[in-house]
């Protein structure tokens, strides 16, 4: 990749979903090149047709920073260099103040943007292709999880129209057993049917014999055909229900083969031992830190850049006499959401992290913003260890508050 003093060409990418709008110009500013192509294998020919003509030293701008077409710039041996949605719309209000809009003006403010302010910007390097891939794949996983969550709710929702006794009678509806329930037993008339030996077989199969709850559920399950509702609703309404546990059930599957590739890849990567060691993430939640961080260690040049991405660093405002301290709502919303919830379980495993939480909290703090503070903390760490490549060490760790006089220790219980 070129520095910046070999770059002689800045080219605008205005990308979209079938085409791209490019605005290439030099170092005075001027447009040297001005075209569309299309999202195909022509349209990126023509695209490193322009590059050859106008040789090596070339970079680009774009309003994103993963995607197609981030990887079929790179493989253009280009330096890419990503701005967000809102850099992007201040760089085209300050080339045309009157507002207007288009997908040319957008290309042209990001090209001259680059020209003028990329000297600080950071370039993106290529990245390593199983970190790529651990990355989407626990975004998708993310997403299958709240599809999951959709369904329950919508099985949830039709039970409450027809079958109360159901739902009273399991608590987690995220498990396979009350989805196997509403299939074995669709209806109240059902359930009152199949008589007790089968329940008891129901219960017993799927390991829900447990003293605590096994009497209970029996009493539901005796009393599940006193209230009921008319014979339209409930057909049409347990219809929705076995669709909704089925679909469920197959979700599931899905799930969990995600969750046993996403496994796989972790402990392929170099980092397994470093994120795995980490209080509270655990299997599910290393994987989504070390997807979201990645292997580069020059990413990040201290810990702030990595507060900042993950969110955790507050904004600051000061005019004058103001000064006020707001959330920061720009950044990587996967990341922020891993460590809100690393966060939150690190409270289980690690004391320090709980003292820190409730004393946040005593001093009036949210429970989000007490997290927030807690990652802020966590990441600091993170940092330092994924720079190092060592470990988290408890011991090492508590020496090192010592050493630093942390206030965390002086309300620490012994």
């Amino acid at each position: 990749m070129n520095s910046w003093n070999e770059i002689t060409h800045y080219a605008g990418f205005d990308w979209a979903k079938d085409h791209h709008d490019i605005v290439i110009v030099d170092r005075l500013g001027q447009i040297v090149a001005d075209f569309q192509i299309e999202h195909n294998a022509q349209g990126w020919k023509r695209w490193r047709e322009q590059l050859a003509a106008l040789g090596s030293g070339v970079a680009a701008c774009v309003e994103t920073s993963q995607g197609v077409v981030v990887e079929c710039l790179l493989e253009s041996e280009v330096a890419v260099y990503p701005v967000s949605p809102v850099s992007a719309k201040r760089y085209r209000e300050r080339k045309v103040p009157s507002g207007n809009k288009t997908d040319h003006v957008d290309a042209w403010s990001l090209a001259d943007a680059l020209r003028v302010d990329g000297h600080g910007w950071k370039a993106l390097a290529k990245e390593d292709p199983l970190v790529a891939e651990l990355r989407l794949l626990c975004r998708d996983e993310v997403a299958l999880i709240e599809e999951r969550t959709a369904l329950v709710n919508q099985l949830q929702s039709a039970l409450h129209e027809y079958y109360p006794a159901a739902l009273e009678a399991f608590e987690d509806w995220g498990l396979p057993s009350p989805w196997a329930f509403v299939e074995t037993f669709p209806t109240p008339q059902a359930l009152a049917a199949a008589g007790k030996r089968k329940w008891e077989k129901f219960l017993h199969s799927h390991k829900l014999a447990r003293p605590e709850t096994y009497q209970k559920r029996m009493e539901i399950f005796a009393r599940a055909g006193e209230f009921v509702s008319g014979q339209a609703l409930t057909r049409a309404k347990s219809r929705l229900a076995v669709a909704r546990a089925r679909m469920l059930r197959v979700l599931q599957n899905q799930i969990d083969a995600y969750r046993a590739e996403i496994e796989k890849l972790f402990t392929r990567h170099p980092d397994h031992d470093l994120f795995g060691s980490l209080p509270g993430a655990g299997p599910k939640l290393a994987p989504r830190l070390l997807g979201e961080i990645g292997s580069d260690r020059s990413r990040f040049e201290d810990p702030t850049g990595l507060q900042c991405l993950a969110g955790t660093a507050p904004v600051s405002y000061q005019s004058g006499q103001i000064h006020k301290v707001n959330i920061r709502r720009h950044c990587n919303k996967p990341l922020r959401h891993a460590v809100h919830l690393w966060a939150n379980l690190s409270r289980q495993s690690c004391p320090w992290a709980a003292v820190y939480y409730d004393a946040l909290r005593k001093r009036g703090k949210s429970h989000a913003c007490a997290l927030r503070c807690l990652g802020q903390r966590w990441l600091k760490i993170l940092w330092k260890m994924w720079q190092s490549g060592t470990r988290y060490d408890p011991d090492l760790h508590t020496k090192d508050q010592i050493k630093h006089g942390s206030w965390v220790l002086k309300i620490q219980p012994a």
